[in-house]
């Protein structure tokens, strides 16, 4: 199957279509594991932002930054886990290891289900200048599988592989079509800041979910469409969400883990595995 070519049923992604599934056996509900957790430059040595839902229906991953199929291995996880993937905006090290992905799955993991990627407007033609770049001719290669790219701005409420997505438009710089999510299994909650400055959606985002993931880039000082910790402590009381965790941590946001978890907050690192 080519980039273009026409969507097929099986994206549907009934269960029933499936290969073998991998999906952990102790599942019960839904299983959030952070795989990366790092910012743009790996500070810390944290790999770029790839986060694994795992529910009953299906798994769902967020974001897949350069490097992500890496930290993916490292933990021990196959690539024909994934049922589908849930951008949250169009930098690289929140994408930019699809081609990674793709090609893993064609070569090494011998997919045959199909793969679904969903995210803001242009990330089809993002991925498709990628892959023309990283791996010529690869878009027009003979995919031993269906995959299919969704395009979905801020303000929508789909389904995605049994899951339940609501996207928000958040701040961050132009061009990188952000979005902040919730992603519902029915009984759980999991929301997502993606990459932004302090915006008041972020409430919406978070309210009343089981585990609010935020970013928070810098320590003392301000940055460009960024959250910084003084910042967004100030902001902790309106928020409703039953665990806050902090990821995407800059150098300087890093020297400030203790005052994050005297705060009450946990701190994402590569590795961390939540029960909802």
């Amino acid at each position: 199957m080519s980039f273009l070519s026409d969507p097929v049923a099986s994206f549907g992604l009934d269960p029933s279509n499936k290969a073998t599934p991998h999906h952990p056996a102790s599942v019960d509900g839904m299983k959030i594991t952070i795989v990366g957790s790092g910012d743009a430059f790996g500070s810390g040595g944290r790999a770029h932002t790839c986060i694994r839902l795992d529910a009953r229906a299906a798994t769902v991953v967020v974001d897949f930054g350069s490097g992500s199929m890496t930290a993916w291995q490292k933990l021990g996880f196959d690539s024909n886990d994934i049922d589908a993937v849930v951008i949250s905006h169009l930098h690289g090290d929140h994408f930019g290891g699809i081609p990674s992905l793709l090609l893993h799955a064609q070569f090494v993991a011998h997919r045959r289900k199909p793969l679904l990627f969903v995210g803001p407007p242009g990330l089809k033609a993002r991925l498709q200048d990628m892959l023309d770049l990283f791996f010529p001719g690869s878009p027009k290669a003979d995919w031993s599988f269906a995959w299919q790219v969704r395009e979905i701005p801020g303000g929508r409420k789909i389904t995605v592989a049994g899951l339940s997505l609501e996207t928000f438009d958040v701040i961050h710089s132009p061009g990188s079509m952000p979005t902040g999510m919730r992603l519902s299994d029915g009984k759980h909650v999991f929301a997502y800041s993606g990459d932004t400055a302090w915006t008041d959606v972020l409430y919406a985002i978070a309210a009343d979910a089981d585990l609010f993931l935020v970013e928070c880039s810098s320590g003392d000082e301000p940055i460009p469409n960024h959250l910084h910790w003084p910042q967004l402590k100030s902001k902790l009381k309106g928020f409703s969400a039953k665990r806050i965790v902090v990821t995407h941590l800059g150098p300087s946001a890093i020297a400030k883990i203790p005052e994050m978890q005297a705060a009450g907050l946990s701190v994402a690192n590569d590795g961390l595995s939540l029960d909802l």
